[in-house]
């Protein structure tokens, strides 16, 4: 369709939403008189607290999903609403706290007593299990399982998708081969985790990592049970260390979850428990999804990205009390591409921030409800490091352009008249390409002619990660999004601006950053133990980026999502990216 009225409708839809939201809410949270008030908590009332807060166990919830996990196997997902619906069935040694907002960032024992004991100067991590932890079939969890586990997140030719961290880490010559591999006995041959006994566990790091617990609190940290592995199948049928099992899984449609009766409270005080089955629906049909979800069918998304334009306009207008403005740790930026002329000038990529319409942008995406807040750090608001450093007047400017000087920097990089470039933008990422066109329309009031390019997502890897195919194809701005792996500043930038990160293919360093300061800060926050001395690196990175407009964030994103009346024990987790925690979440029977 015409891109115009594309954005007009978006706009409209954005309006219809925060009009709403303004005349509902007058009243104050779930006191007003829309008609299912009676039924909901109010509005946005899972926000840094609990909504219907309830023991009551038994029902079942219901959920529905556009996209299934990526995969059910912990060593191999990715997705973070996979890594949220693994509490259900798996167990770490520590993982976060189910609380609500920045207090879930908190880290606590879960198969262990506590988090670690650290010696060695950061280097030695030591862990003793609790009592009871067993698997479904009521076999105690032992430490060797523990270590099983995470060795194959090594047998990275069978096992694969997950994140590496902990095999960079404890492994950084990448000397081991996996247990698959393995030619002891056992299949325990990792020497960097020493298991003494059953219950005990030592990790050995040839050098410290201060998020080295945020790794082993991922999905890829879990046990499995050695005799019930099997290996690129287990993704069809994983072996339960949590409070549920699987029923049944058939990928790309239903997961069936019920008790583990093996499973004891007593020897679990992160996890719940008071649904007695879980219930997913996996359908692509997103309006029907958010209409099923109103009608009382499902009680949550699985995905947790939001509502449709129809469907937030419907839920805000009609059932407001069921709403919540959900915060996520996602933020939405443009890469400047470094090796592309004239972005090799840092003034010609200062003259993108200041000739921005952020405001513009915001509202494209859907408003500051619907799309999200206006961003000027390169941080989400929930990691340390984060700060209100606004070097280009963005906030000062409310989102506003200055379009004078965007031009003086034009001048100062040789191209007072402007210049022309392209950028991609992904189809099947909601607004993407709307909003890829308001900056083209943007950036061409002062001289800055672009191209928008609109892709695939799937194939985005081969393509904007690949940094022979971005300078083959003339790109010079990358479009996308990104929230972080763990809560840090490792957690989300290593990635994006660290040169160590910059790859051949699956490349997301899309500016292609090589600047030896930025990787330093990253390694004197990493090698920091203390969380709020790296927030202080982290704040120094922060700055370092935005002063050389390396990497332009443009939105801090939210999103409109169903908190289905049924729903108990709900709040959006900061540890999930805004998602609520699942493994919480009860029902009214």
């Amino acid at each position: 369709m015409p891109t115009g009225s594309s954005k007009r409708r978006l706009a409209a839809g954005a309006a219809l939403v925060v009009a709403a939201l303004v005349s509902t809410t007058a009243c104050g949270g779930g006191d007003g008189d829309s008609k299912d008030s009676s039924k909901g908590a109010g509005y946005d009332a899972a926000y840094n607290k609990v909504a219907n807060a309830s023991t009551k166990k038994g029902g079942t919830l219901r959920m529905v999903g556009k996209q299934d996990l990526d995969s059910a196997d912990p060593q191999r997902a990715y997705y973070g609403m996979s890594w949220d619906f693994m509490r259900f069935y798996t167990r770490q040694l520590v993982t976060f706290a189910p609380k609500p907002g920045a207090a879930s960032t908190e880290l606590v024992g879960d198969l262990a007593k506590s988090t670690a004991k650290i010696t060695d100067g950061g280097k030695t991590y030591t862990y003793e299990l609790r009592d009871g932890v067993t698997w479904e079939d009521g076999s105690p969890i032992t430490a060797q399982d523990i270590k099983y586990g995470i060795e194959r997140v090594w047998a990275t030719d069978v096992i694969t998708g997950g994140p590496q961290y902990l095999k960079q880490n404890l492994d950084p010559k990448g000397e081991y081969k996996g247990p698959y591999k393995d030619k002891s006995k056992d299949k325990l041959g990792l020497k960097s985790i020493e298991t003494p006994d059953a219950k005990t566990i030592v990790f050995k790091l040839p050098k410290p990592n201060g998020d080295f617990e945020q790794f082993l609190a991922m999905p890829s940290g879990s046990p499995v049970k050695q005799a019930k592995d099997t290996a690129n199948k287990y993704t069809q049928h994983p072996f339960s260390a949590g409070p549920y099992k699987f029923q049944s899984y058939k990928a790309g449609k239903k997961i069936v979850l019920v008790r583990n009766t093996a499973w004891k409270k007593a020897s679990d005080p992160v996890r719940a428990a008071l649904p007695d089955k879980v219930d997913v629906t996996i359908s692509a049909n997103l309006e029907e999804n958010d209409k099923r979800l109103m009608e009382g069918d499902y009680d949550v998304d699985l995905n947790g990205t939001g509502m449709t334009q129809s469907g937030r306009v419907s839920a805000v207008q009609d059932h407001r009390d069921s709403v919540d403005n959900m915060r996520t740790s996602f933020v939405r930026y443009v890469a400047l591409i470094h090796t592309a002329k004239p972005f090799d000038n840092v003034h010609c990529r200062k003259a993108v921030f200041y000739a921005t319409d952020f405001a513009g942008l915001q509202q494209t995406r859907g408003g500051k409800l619907a799309g999200g807040d206006i961003a000027n750090s390169t941080l989400p608001t929930s990691i340390k490091g984060h700060s209100d450093y606004d070097p280009y007047g963005v906030l000062a400017r409310k989102g506003k352009p200055d379009a004078a000087q965007a031009k003086a920097e034009l001048k100062e990089c040789g191209k007072p008249s402007g210049f022309s470039t392209k950028l991609t933008a992904r189809t099947n990422n909601p607004g993407e390409v709307d909003t890829a066109e308001a900056l083209q329309e943007q950036l061409g009031k002062v001289g800055i002619k672009v191209e928008v390019d609109s892709l695939d997502g799937a194939e985005i890897s081969s393509i904007t990660g690949s940094p022979k195919v971005v300078k083959e194809r003339g790109y010079g701005m990358t479009m996308s999004g990104w929230g972080p792996d763990f809560p840090s500043g490792q957690g989300f930038g290593q990635p994006l601006w660290d040169s160590r990160f910059l790859f051949d293919t699956g490349n997301y360093n899309e500016s292609q950053i090589k600047d030896p300061k930025i990787d330093k800060l990253f390694d004197d926050a990493i090698a920091e133990t203390d969380p709020e001395a790296a927030g202080k690196i982290y704040e120094q990175l922060d700055k370092r980026i935005l002063d050389q407009a390396d990497w332009m964030p443009f939105i801090y994103e939210k999103n409109i999502t169903w908190r289905g009346p049924r729903l108990t024990n709900v709040y959006m987790s900061d540890a999930y990216s805004g998602r609520y925690d699942y493994a919480s979440l009860g029902v009214v029977k």
